[in-house]
């Protein structure tokens, strides 16, 4: 069978998802899972975009050994002198550079001409070969492009030393079949186009971006870019989960296959869902908590009997497993630590230490602890960046009834170890929890999204809260996870509020250097 190159775009295209906003230490905790993951290549972001971005995908480039790691550029050499600055220390330098071809782009967008279009794209690759020796050159909107224009664009740019044609599907507007037959056109009339791999990258508008991107692969495909989860702009793009185990579960059709661990799949999605607080709906393909529920009697009967009734997809084989009571109130430190490698976490001491202590205060609440309430426990211990811990909770107190007004008093310990208390009103609780932290600090505090889910199921399951905050200029998403929902709210809160001032802390000193 053929191999297919996964190309993750998570951290770079399904970061612009709106409401998501990654620091540094998130996106290397991800990069690490898709490297564990298998993906061939991943796009860590867009280095000369900002000095959070380059900085970010500069400690990927240095961590990741095993995958390669690549990332975006316009067609400007300032654009990709920052991508060489940040990449030169990768185990394989890449650069990702794209450049708008459709007339509608080239009109309103770029206003350049196609000739003018043509030049830049040339000019482009061939500044990024002196220094990388992997090119991938995107035609951005390629769907809604003149197929002789990308014609001849695609053949110049070869022959200036392009390594990977990415025709994206930007705006998610085609047909499985044009875009199977816009590959076939390409490979027919680019006389070089055996010199390099083509690549698709569909988004989700239509709702075909799966069937776009295997419709690809049937038509000579061999990289294929994606999100977790189909995370990404708008409708978002690809799920490169769906699209792995589609070419498991029908090598009988497709005769592909990749490097991806599909064992790992439930991981890389709970750990990307989690930090970017997008939630998987429940009836999402592979991944949803529904994916191999069954409520109809007719289909448990089925089941029971033969689980290929009604299971294409066996739910160990993309990583659930069937027994999720690992822990209780009795299990040790030495049995956490097993659980904690076991479930892909390698915390510190100390960083284990505050875990297995917020293990052992969730045994004193909650009679089974499952893998998912661990895994919410060790992953917010290990992505807790130290610039981020500024301000705690100690306690958060309130009084609600239906006939009275909202109460909260909430109590912080300042990074200076002074404890500061306030109390404050709201339409409810949560509000009020809000308005009341918000009052013990300077300078305006403005929510603009809250989020709220279960971790597991049942009366005594946690609850995990994301926000996004906006404190002055600087907007921020903060998480919290407990098992009392009013805690939870508090503390991604007050997380949010520690990352916005980091920011301006950071901010500050760069003004000052």
């Amino acid at each position: 069978m053929q191999k297919v190159n996964v190309f993750d775009t998570t951290l770079r295209d399904g970061e612009q998802s709106a409401g998501v906003n990654l620091n540094t230490v998130e996106k290397v905790e991800i990069a690490k899972q898709l490297e564990k993951f298998g993906v061939d290549i991943m796009e860590a972001g867009f280095p000369a975009s900002s000095k959070g971005d380059f900085e970010a995908v500069e400690k990927i480039a240095k961590t990741i050994r095993n995958s390669s790691v690549t990332g975006l550029a316009r067609a400007y050499k300032q654009d990709i002198d920052a991508a060489w600055d940040a990449l030169k220390h990768s185990a394989e330098p890449r650069i990702h550079i794209f450049l708008a071809t459709s007339p509608i782009h080239m009109q309103y967008k770029l206003r350049k001409t196609p000739d003018e279009v043509a030049a830049i794209a040339v000019e482009a690759v061939k500044y990024a070969k002196q220094k990388f020796p992997l090119v991938q050159w995107s035609a951005e909107d390629a769907t809604r492009s003149d197929k002789d224009l990308l014609v001849r664009i695609i053949t110049e740019v070869i022959n200036a030393g392009a390594n990977v044609i990415n025709l994206p599907d930007t705006v998610g507007y085609t047909t499985p079949k044009e875009y199977g037959a816009m590959y076939d056109y390409i490979r027919e009339h680019v006389p070089n186009i055996d010199k390099v791999i083509l690549s698709a990258h569909c988004h989700d508008d239509l709702g075909m971006a799966t069937a776009n991107t295997l419709s690809a692969i049937e038509h000579g495909v061999l990289q294929v870019e994606g999100t977790i989860n189909g995370i990404g702009e708008r409708a978002g793009n690809v799920a490169l989960e769906e699209v792995a185990v589609a070419l498991h579960i029908r090598q009988d059709y497709y005769n592909k296959k990749t490097r991806l661990k599909l064992d790992e799949i439930k991981r890389t999605s709970q750990l990307v869902s989690k930090l970017t607080g997008m939630v998987v709906p429940g009836n999402k393909a592979v991944v949803g908590a529904n994916a191999f529920a069954h409520e109809s009697g007719i289909h448990q009967d089925g089941v029971l009997k033969e689980a290929s009734t009604y299971e294409i997809i066996t739910p160990e084989l993309v990583g659930f497993s069937s027994n999720r009571l690992v822990l209780g109130k009795h299990s040790g430190r030495h049995a956490f630590k097993e659980r904690a490698a076991a479930l892909g976490f390698d915390l510190g001491q100390e960083k284990l230490n505050e875990a297995f202590k917020a293990f052992k205060a969730l045994t004193d609440k909650k009679k089974e602890v499952t893998d998912d309430d661990l895994f919410a426990i060790l992953a917010e211990k290990q992505t807790d960046a130290a610039d981020a811990a500024h301000y705690e909770l100690e306690s958060v107190q309130v009084q609600y009834g239906t006939l009275n007004i909202p109460t909260a008093t909430v109590r912080i310990k300042t990074p200076e170890g002074t404890l500061v208390e306030e109390a404050g009103t709201g339409s409810g609780s949560v509000e009020a929890i809000y308005h009341t932290i918000t009052k013990l600090f300077d300078g305006p505090i403005e929510l603009k999204d809250y989020k709220l889910q279960s971790v597991g199921s049942g009366q005594d399951a946690l609850a995990d809260a994301f926000v996004k905050v906006k404190c002055g200029e600087f907007e921020c998403g903060g998480r919290g996870s407990a098992q009392d929902v009013l805690e939870a709210s508090a503390k991604s809160f007050l997380n949010a509020i520690n990352r916005a001032h980091a920011m301006e802390q950071q901010s500050r000193k760069q003004v000052q250097v």
